[in-house]
């Protein structure tokens, strides 16, 4: 693995100019570049690259970095780190830009972009993407950094989606639709072991991996103005669908009761290792945990493919990821942060691991060769983010509440899904 990614990062930085300053002379813990550059621009980043734990991590941005500084003479980056408490970071940087002392640049979580759109202080960076690459992005991608006015006013650097994993010798073919996923676990909980697990207990996971199959129907948690609307008209009879999918599963034996105590991807990862379970759903990023954490022979008997849906062409994952945005009024400062988030961008994005959001990006890089990344890719056509609306996270627990309680069988779905409406109503009354 060090040697794959040495060999990266010597191709990622073939095209530094000689003589490049050395990284230890350029990178500190809280500038890149010359102390006395003429030009200083103040970047709020996350712990997980530049300044990540691993050494070798940080070794390869910090020579990132250094290449792309060197190529923009002039000019200092004051790096700001952000802690892992997301929400509260995020909301101290619209809080902080609003009285005109925010960051020029920042990392913004992709749950929050939206947030940041509609309070107004995203810089358009339209200018420095062709069309061609604005067209490359995912639809979700697209629509979640253009603005109002068709501008592109972040780049969402990396993502990541919820899958379907399956035991070859259990289930050699890819169950397509719900119904073919439940007669397949079926037929796994026949044979004495557990046919599909997923998250159903008290964490966002819960909440996030479900709400796929809302969305597959086309089903919607807020209306344009970000008002709840998921318990009213067609959504509810879509919220209801989704609900019953999971019921079904468990009530047949497709999937066991305990689902509802799961609320941990490494859960799920155990449950696969000791052979247990026939199928999960689960992260993209489990596929590599499945080739380093089981035997070779058993890992290869484990394949991923998209998330049934209610029929073979209403699919949907829900995905995640950060993107890069800028909140100055200056140009110079604004091309500056899209030359940053271009580093993230396929660089970053291959170093890392980390699934690139342009789809040609997979076929660019080596990081990305292999039939799990062509599914990856395949799914992402149909990726939804949660909104990015104060009230999620408030519909999420609710949502968790309402799984439990259905599939533990102390409610029906309708008493359990108006109990969630009275909750959260009253929750979006008081913000």
């Amino acid at each position: 693995m060090e040697m794959m990614r040495s060999s990266m990062l010597l191709a990622l930085l073939a095209a530094a100019a000689p003589g490049v300053t050395s990284a230890e002379e350029l990178i500190t813990r809280n500038r890149v570049g010359p102390s006395d550059a003429e030009n200083a621009l103040t970047f709020r980043l996350t712990a997980f690259d530049l300044y990540s734990a691993d050494a070798a991590t940080a070794a390869a941005f910090a020579e990132m970095f250094t290449v792309f500084i060197e190529a923009n003479p002039g000019w200092r980056i004051d790096t700001q780190l952000q802690t892992g408490a997301i929400a509260q970071e995020q909301a101290r940087i619209i809080e902080q830009t609003r009285a005109g002392r925010g960051p020029d640049c920042a990392m913004i979580d992709s749950s929050q972009l939206a947030t940041f759109k509609d309070a107004g202080l995203l810089a358009p960076m339209t200018a420095f993407f062709t069309q061609e690459e604005i067209d490359d992005l995912f639809p979700f991608v697209r629509e979640g950094v253009t603005d109002a006015n068709g501008d592109i006013v972040a780049l969402w650097w990396f993502t990541d989606l919820r899958v379907l994993y399956r035991d070859t010798t259990l289930v050699p073919d890819a169950p397509q639709t719900w119904a073919e996923l439940q007669k397949a676990a079926l037929s796994v909980a026949n044979q004495g072991l557990e046919g599909v697990l997923f998250n159903a207990g008290r964490d966002e996971a819960a909440a996030f991996d479900w709400l796929a199959h809302f969305w597959a129907q086309g089903g919607e948690l807020v209306d344009a103005s970000g008002r709840p609307s998921f318990f009213e008209g067609e959504n509810r009879d879509k919220f209801l669908n989704a609900v019953q999918f999971y019921v079904d599963l468990v009530e047949s034996g497709a999937a066991p009761r305990r689902v509802t105590s799961l609320a941990s991807y490494d859960d799920l990862l155990a449950s696969a290792a000791a052979g247990s379970t026939g199928m999960f759903i689960g992260g993209n990023w489990m596929y590599g945990q499945i080739q380093n954490t089981m035997p070779a022979e058993q890992a290869a008997n484990w394949a991923v493919s998209e998330l049934p849906g209610p029929s073979e062409d209403t699919r949907a994952t829900g995905t995640g990821g950060w993107t890069i945005a800028a909140l100055t009024d200056d140009p110079a400062k604004v091309e500056i942060c899209a030359g940053i988030a271009r580093l993230y961008a396929g660089p970053g994005n291959a170093y890392q691991g980390l699934l690139p959001t342009s789809a040609s990006l997979y076929a660019e890089y080596e990081a990305f060769a292999g039939p799990e990344f062509e599914v990856f890719a395949r799914a992402l056509e149909n990726g939804r983010a949660r909104p990015g609306v104060p009230i999620y996270p408030e519909i999420s627990e609710q949502i968790q509440i309402l799984l439990g309680n259905v599939l533990s069988g102390s409610a029906t779905p309708e008493a359990a899904l108006d109990a969630a409406a009275a909750e959260v109503m009253a929750a979006f009354e008081r913000l």
